[in-house]
């Protein structure tokens, strides 16, 4: 467990029964359970109480891919519960035993999907070996969802092209090899390495070379090469109402929260397979009936609050609903730009498990009306004051100053130089830009480029701060400072580093001086 902020933090959960009530974080997940399958370090089993879809995919391409899965398991509340009480459980056959509980299981049964016949003759094998394993998975996911149909989709976004594991390079080239291909326009997530210039930059070949593989291996099956997790920036971002499917968390939040698109978040693996056929299960938010609110988070709004404050509003949320969709209210005579509601996606996919959230006054869809059992809770600064702490627990002196995760956009770019003010990062402090390739283009145009690096600042393109590496991340830095609460939360288990977190102006100021900033004033 490499998550700093768990309290399994280190522990190996290689052989043993994993109970946890769903997952929530990135669409990786599927990948890193697959790698665990494929290296022998897989938990025995997984048990669920409710829906979980990003774990369960990495077992089910486990078996049908390569013939080596593990039992999942979903139970009710009340046996999830009764059985979580125990330290031993046995799970043989029909039945899971823990003392002296013995908890019946029964495999799910396959829906009776309303399947067109395309959907039937791609079953069938007409298109080919690699569609059809493609809908068999389909199928059996939607099962698990509890769909009825499948439907079309406008348009994929691929999150397994980071090289998290020697297992996504593994699943996408044997499926390129297959002849797997996609069939409706496919862009693609930040990757492991600047692909045109990892060798450049140092990057030892044992990692350059598979990470550019795997990234080949997507390309190879028609996917763009757009390499940002940051998709809604790029000219394709869909449509209010388009049904889409997205993978990678900040992403998919966004799309649902922001645009009023619709996506599952749909694990690594599964957003190719639905590229290869243009069909997904109909169940999630892609039902108007799920995308209602079911908890209501009433915010003071805190005077004179700077743009840390809707990361932290996004971290706080996700905490508060850490398994349904969230209504926040109170912040309705506050500014926010969509760069604020970048952070505040990005960071409410660390901690809550939900695809989306509304809030009012600032998206589209904030006026559905609350679940009749929707219940009610209400933040104020101290919360905010309590977080702000969680993420700061790190030395004052910052020898790093991290930007875009997820990618920086080209405004929040240009914020950055203009903060800068043609001032120079103090000695011994790296400051590091990630952005994707068309807003990197964008940003030579203007010479924005040019700016940032001649204060000697660096911008990076393809990769992002969930998958970059030394040398590109600088190795003497020791603690680093980041405006975003998804790298604050993930930063420490991904680096090794210390981190914390700050404004936009907060981090420049900590650049500048070699220092961390004070609490801000609206935190007082």
């Amino acid at each position: 467990m490499i998550d700093a902020h768990h309290p399994w933090h280190g522990e190996s959960l290689a052989g043993k029964i994993v109970m946890m009530p769903t997952s929530r974080g990135s669409c990786t997940g599927s990948g890193v359970l697959l790698e665990l399958i494929l290296n022998g370090n897989a938990p025995a089993a997984l048990i669920f109480s409710g829906p979980e879809d990003v774990l369960t995919l990495g077992a089910m391409i486990g078996e049908r891919l390569f013939d080596h899965g593990i039992p999942v398991l979903r139970l009710s509340p009340e046996d999830f519960a009764r059985v979580a009480t125990k330290t031993e459980a046995v799970i043989h056959g029909d039945h899971l035993r823990a003392g002296d509980l013995s908890v019946p299981l029964t495999r799910l049964p396959m829906a009776e999907l309303a399947l067109t016949a395309e959907d039937h003759a791609k079953l069938a094998g007409r298109d080919g070996k690699p569609v059809q394993l493609a809908m068999q998975i389909i199928t059996a996911m939607a099962a698990i969802q509890g769909a009825t149909s499948l439907i079309d989709v406008a348009q994929v976004h691929i999150d397994g092209c980071i090289y998290a594991s020697d297992a996504n390079r593994i699943f996408a080239e044997r499926m390129a090899d297959m002849g797997a291909k996609v069939v409706l326009p496919t862009t693609m997530n930040a990757i492991s390495v600047d692909r045109d210039n990892w060798e450049k930059q140092g990057v030892p070949p044992s990692f350059g070379t598979p990470a550019s593989r795997l990234a080949d291996a997507y390309v190879r099956m028609g996917a763009r090469a757009s390499f940002t997790c940051a998709p809604y920036l790029l000219p394709s971002a869909p449509e209010y109402g388009d049904n889409i499917a997205w993978a990678e968390s900040n992403a998919v939040i966004f799309a649902n929260t922001v645009i009023g698109a619709r996506t599952v978040k749909h694990p690594d693996f599964f957003d190719l397979l639905i590229a290869m056929t243009g069909r997904a299960p109909r169940s999630g938010v892609y039902l108007d009936a799920d995308r209602h609110p079911s908890r209501i988070i009433h915010v003071a709004a805190p005077k004179g609050l700077d743009d840390s404050f809707w990361p932290m509003l996004g971290y706080l949320a996700g905490k508060l609903a850490p398994d349904r969709i969230p209504l926040i209210t109170g912040l309705e005579g506050v500014t926010a730009s969509r760069d604020d509601l970048k952070g505040m996606c990005g960071a409410f996919g660390t901690t809550s498990a939900a695809p989306m959230l509304h809030v009012a006054g600032h998206t589209p869809e904030a006026g559905l009306k609350p679940r009749a059992d929707a219940d009610h809770v209400a933040v104020s600064v101290a919360d905010f004051a309590a977080i702000w702490r969680e993420l700061n627990n790190a030395p004052d002196e910052i020898e790093l100053a991290a930007f875009g995760s997820p990618h920086f956009s080209a405004s929040e770019t240009r914020a950055l130089v203009a903060l800068m003010d043609g001032r120079r990062p103090a000695q011994g402090v790296s400051v590091v830009v990630t952005v994707g390739p068309d807003v990197l283009g964008d940003l030579r145009a203007d010479g924005t480029v040019a700016a940032l690096e001649a204060l000697g600042c660096k911008i990076v393109s393809d990769i992002c701060w969930c998958s970059i590496t030394e040398p590109v991340f600088p190795p003497e830095a020791r603690t680093l400072i980041t405006n975003s609460g998804k790298y604050a939360h993930y930063g420490p288990g991904l680096s090794g580093r210390a981190v914390r977190f700050s404004s936009l102006e907060g981090c420049v100021f900590a650049a500048l001086t070699g220092r961390a900033p004070d609490l801000p004033d609206w935190l007082r």
